[in-house]
């Protein structure tokens, strides 16, 4: 649709004073009953050779290629906006993680407290056997990452992990609890486990 020289001008008159391109589109149906999508508008003022007055642009969030890019390395990063890893989630999970970053390291014999230091009750002593954990080779359906384990009190279960990083155990005793220092072992050797094979 083309408009009168009399309309023309007053779309550029309207453009001047910073209307953007949603007022001209509204301006035009009131004060000339002239339907026209935005798409439309848009290509009417491109073809009148008028330039936009944009106020200071609006940041798009959902642009990423105007984002302002954030200095390298993990001393610029802002802690609380740190995205943590599989492996950070999964220490907080099991109860290792401390929030610091000193903990790239595994700990190992020593370093780990007693059960007295811990505040964790005195456990029974662990029986003839030790943990034993396995990751499997072919995950179950719904976890990250999968696998068996058997307590030093002989009970065997299924241990998984799934997306949201919930831990789950499943053993045949219903309700089964593992000592205070079988899931200290447990976390360690899920730890260990889990970083020898990339996790």
């Amino acid at each position: 649709m083309s408009l009168t020289p009399e309309q023309t001008q007053t779309v550029a008159s309207w453009v001047a004073a910073g209307d953007n391109l949603s007022v001209v589109q509204k301006k035009l149906s009131e004060h000339f009953k002239i339907s026209m999508t935005y798409k439309d508008v848009r290509f009417l003022v491109d073809d009148l050779g008028l330039e936009l007055k944009n106020a200071a642009p609006k940041a798009d969030a959902s642009d990423v290629t105007k984002a302002p890019v954030a200095p390298a390395g993990p001393a610029a990063r802002p802690a609380a906006q740190e995205k943590k890893g599989f492996v950070e989630k999964l220490k907080e999970k099991v109860g290792l993680g401390g929030g610091t970053d000193d903990e790239d390291e595994i700990p190992t014999g020593d370093d780990y407290p007693a059960a007295d230091d811990a505040g964790l009750p005195d456990a029974a002593p662990a029986g003839p056997g030790s943990l034993s954990l396995e990751v499997d080779r072919i995950m179950r359906p719904g976890t990250v990452v999968s696998g068996s384990v058997t307590f030093s009190d002989g009970v065997s279960g299924k241990w998984a992990l799934d997306q949201m990083g919930r831990l789950m155990l499943d053993t045949p005793q219903k309700g089964y609890q593992p000592s205070p220092a079988d899931i200290q072992t447990f976390q360690r050797e899920l730890q260990t486990q889990l970083q020898r094979q990339g996790f």
